[in-house]
């Protein structure tokens, strides 16, 4: 499970990506999207790993 962890951000960015594109919106535009996407991830993904060495 931990190896598909990198996914998610993939993927959330990939969404917002195409969010973006539908609605005519430039990359430049939406940098505040994928910072928010990125800087949750990586909070998910730490407390994520956390947790599994914590009950491990």
């Amino acid at each position: 499970m931990i190896k598909l962890f990198f996914l998610l951000p993939v993927i959330m960015c990939a969404i917002w990506w195409w969010y973006l594109d539908n609605r005519g919106y430039n990359l430049k535009e939406g940098l505040k999207g994928f910072i928010y996407i990125l800087t949750f991830n990586a909070v998910l993904i730490v407390f994520l790993v956390m947790m599994i060495w914590l009950t491990h």
